[in-house]
């Protein structure tokens, strides 16, 4: 089976879009479709460009869900199919969220931080059938320009590229959970991990940190011992005396298993 979007010349020098089937196991092998959507043959300014650009995605998003169509029909895929594709995505990333509650406090934090921004987006109800590639490209669009963390700030590119991941994840778990067929993910570039800059104290500042009064002793404690062995705050508080051990060759070291990586 072949289904290809094809473009038509018109006299105001505009193109119509349309989608060719070839169906070889059809009566009428060869069927055209038109899509009612238009672009510019040359577009000449930014407008014209931006409008050609959300055209052809559309036209896109439509050719995949029509291919899909066309599959399910083929193979005899039961209604079951269809009527997951009328499942609410947002409920359904809900419950991946609150499974990793138990897992990784951090974890579970970004996953709930998407699922806010998911409502933001577009509210509470989403089905998955709604969840295409012109869906996706809208999401990655609101995260870069509208969505706002906690502070008000735009999102960072490492929050982006973390967010938008855990997105394409939920959908991946459908795919393997049988809960939709096809992942449009696969075909939406991600964004770009950015370099972070890590902040660091000099040894005189931490010398002027540890003669600094602290409300809570403790917390200062536990910062000065992160900042001398590099350990994260995760690790710092859920390590145990037995993890502080002593060898007269390397005289005191700490064995002890990372929280995140489990290293």
């Amino acid at each position: 089976m072949n289904l290809s979007i094809r473009k038509r010349k018109k006299k105001d020098g505009q193109e119509s879009l349309f989608l060719d089937y070839y169906l070889p196991k059809a009566f009428q092998k060869r069927k055209k479709e038109s899509l009612n959507l238009y672009i510019y043959s040359t577009p000449k300014t930014s407008k014209e460009r931006e409008h050609n650009k959300k055209t052809l995605l559309l036209a896109e998003s439509i050719r995949s869900k029509k291919f899909l169509e066309i599959q399910h029909e083929e193979h005899g895929f039961s209604n079951s199919t269809q009527e997951n594709l009328n499942k609410n995505f947002i409920t359904y990333f809900s419950e991946k969220t609150d499974e990793r509650y138990n897992q990784s406090t951090g974890n579970y934090g970004n996953w709930d931080s998407v699922l806010k921004h998911l409502i933001k987006f577009r509210g509470e109800v989403v089905p998955f059938k709604d969840v295409d590639v012109k869906w996706l490209e809208d999401f990655k669009h609101y995260l870069k320009y509208t969505a706002r963390s906690k502070s008000n700030k735009p999102l960072s590119q490492n929050s982006c590229y973390s967010y938008f991941n855990k997105v394409k994840a939920c959908l991946r778990e459908a795919v393997r959970e049988s809960v939709i067929k096809y992942n449009p993910a696969v075909e939406v570039k991600g964004f770009k991990q950015g370099e972070t800059e890590k902040e660091f104290l000099t040894l005189d500042e931490l010398k002027k940190v540890s003669k600094t009064e602290c409300e809570i002793p403790i917390l200062k404690q536990a910062f000065l011992f992160s900042a001398l062995t590099g350990l994260r705050w995760s690790d710092v508080h859920k390590l145990i005396w037995k993890e502080v051990q002593y060898s007269e060759e390397q005289g005191h070291y700490i064995r002890f298993k990372q929280k995140k990586t489990n290293g």
